[in-house]
């Protein structure tokens, strides 16, 4: 069963980012791993379970999406609606009064979110279809602000980094061999160079990348979920670019 191992894990990394402090510009720290556990904890129950042919590493959380309700790329309509999750959700450590948490009663819609999910609702119609093969995840768990401006960990100080990304490679080497995936892809460009540094010498281990959905990327506002196919088409993960045809490589 592997369910039970990725929310051990998950608990774990929760537990070791906690423990860290972030000085400026950082104003901000949301771990949603913690005031949104419980639903994070039923995604990785309904959707954990089982090999996995491919899993998908996104950054860490966006202000309206994972940050809100603890699901990744978590955007409310389509976790609501389409994997069925609902719930309370508590408040972070720290409020920002400038991005406050409201959970599913948020009306922002994080658009990389409802852009990915969406093309995985549209190729595969059901989450029970998707998730047979396909499994998301972040890399990081953790949201920082400066003020009300996100800010990605990549910005964060080196000596900051040093433990964060230790953390969250030691989990990713978890989730994977959990999952025994024969893709790793990244959800842009430090996504993917995050799981291959993390992964590296892992047998049998293929990487790719596919375009961010973020709407911040021209290109993903001109067609991303065209875009994101192709990728994956030409990768070798998906066999073609029709919709509802859940075959993969």
């Amino acid at each position: 069963m592997t369910a039970p191992a990725l929310i051990t894990a998950a608990r774990t990394l929760s537990e070791a980012v906690d423990a860290m402090r972030f000085g400026a510009p950082v104003t901000h720290v949301y771990n949603p791993l913690d005031y949104a556990w419980a639903i994070h904890r039923r995604y990785l129950e309904r959707f954990g379970e089982g090999r996995k042919h491919v899993v998908f590493v996104g950054m860490n959380p966006g202000p309206f999406g994972m940050a809100q309700i603890g699901v990744p790329f978590g955007e409310i309509a389509s976790a609501r609606d389409w994997l069925g999750l609902e719930g309370a959700v508590g408040q972070p450590a720290q409020p920002n009064p400038k991005r406050p948490v409201e959970g599913f009663a948020c009306t922002r819609s994080e658009v990389s979110g409802q852009r990915l999910w969406g093309l995985f609702r549209t190729r595969f119609g059901t989450p029970e279809a998707f998730f047979a093969a396909h499994f998301v995840a972040n890399y990081c768990p953790l949201a920082f602000f400066e003020g009300g401006r996100n800010l990605t960990p990549d910005k964060l100080a080196t000596a900051e980094q040093r433990p964060l990304l230790a953390a969250c490679d030691a989990h990713l080497r978890t989730l994977v061999a959990t999952l025994r995936p024969e893709w790793v892809i990244g959800i842009g460009n430090w996504a993917e160079k995050r799981a291959t540094e993390a992964l590296a010498g892992l047998p049998g281990l293929r990487f790719g990348r596919i375009l961010h959905p973020s709407p911040a990327s021209p290109a993903a506002n001109r067609g991303w979920a065209e875009a994101a196919t192709r990728q994956l088409v030409e990768l070798g993960v998906w066999k073609d670019s029709s919709p509802l045809h859940p075959a993969t490589a």
